[in-house]
């Protein structure tokens, strides 16, 4: 389950915890001998002296250490499963050498300085084409806090990001170098009977703004925490039209009407005139809603 941590309504804790080892209980000998026997009383035995063949002997002793009477002591407390065997109860001991299972609480958060490296590795490692110009770039989207979520963990004190959301107005930062970049790339790239259509959306023109959606996350993120995470960044875009701190035009540059994804992607078949394989399903499946 997902614990969300920030400022704005989020949807339900979605928390996992590790079970704890069961404690180790000890058991107290109560050896304690009769002190009020007397040393004066005298035993006798009678019997029949017999024979006895070695392997006789071990038996009846085994079966007199089965037979011990039980010592007294507090009871001893049921291990609890692992994690393995909890999730399958049919299993036996060759899951224990699989390895442990860890439980993950992640957390969202609003974009700070703490998640730079974070969100740094995670856009050069997942989107090559934003590796020149990728310092100013996460400069950019932390200082859009407005709209914007982080992906981390509950207590972590490294900051680790597991996945980022932004989304930057092209009007706003279109004398960002980064975004002046990102906007020659795509008049470059796009296809003759698009360009004109999209020479308008990014003149900024429109009646309303057109912004450039960047994300990115670990390919094993699970799945549960990938659709929450877009549901997160447009929770954030609801909210900060509705908390606009700077007037109407703040309000008008929050409420995107066009978003611009550069997709990480490869084409297949010979000279790439196959299909196109998107580094993210998420981004296919946008891709497949677009206009």
């Amino acid at each position: 389950m997902v614990n969300t941590s920030k400022k704005r309504q989020r949807p339900n804790n979605m928390s996992a915890e590790q079970d704890e080892p069961a404690n180790d209980t000890t058991v107290n000998n109560n050896d304690d001998s009769d002190s009020d026997s007397s040393d004066d009383d005298e035993l006798c035995l009678e019997g029949v002296l017999e024979r006895v063949r070695d392997d006789d002997v071990s038996s009846e002793s085994d079966e007199e250490e089965e037979e011990e009477v039980p010592m007294k002591g507090p009871a001893k407390s049921k291990p609890k499963k692992s994690k393995k065997s909890s999730k399958n109860s049919d299993s036996d001991s060759e899951d224990d050498t699989n390895g442990e299972i860890l439980q993950v609480e992640f957390t969202f958060h609003d974009m700070a300085e703490d998640f730079y490296h974070g969100i740094h590795t995670l856009l050069k490692s997942t989107h090559p084409l934003h590796a020149p110009h990728s310092q100013a770039l996460v400069d950019a989207i932390l200082e859009n806090v407005s709209v914007g979520t982080v992906i981390s963990t509950e207590g972590d004190e490294e900051h680790n990001v597991f996945g980022f959301a932004s989304v930057l107005n092209v009007q706003t930062h279109k004398e960002v170098d980064c975004v002046k970049s990102l906007i020659d790339i795509c008049l470059t790239n796009v296809p003759e009977e698009h360009k004109r259509e999209l020479s308008v959306v990014l003149s900024g023109k429109t009646k309303r703004p057109a912004g450039f959606l960047i994300h990115g996350r670990m390919f094993n993120l699970p799945l549960e925490i990938v659709e929450v995470y877009h549901q997160q960044l447009v929770l954030d875009m609801e909210w900060a039209v509705e908390h606009a701190e700077g007037g109407e035009e703040e309000r008008k540059s929050l409420d995107f009407g066009v978003f611009l994804r550069l997709a990480p992607c490869v084409r297949t078949g010979n000279g790439g005139n196959g299909g196109v394989v998107y580094n993210y399903f998420d981004d296919e499946a946008m891709a497949d809603h677009a206009e």
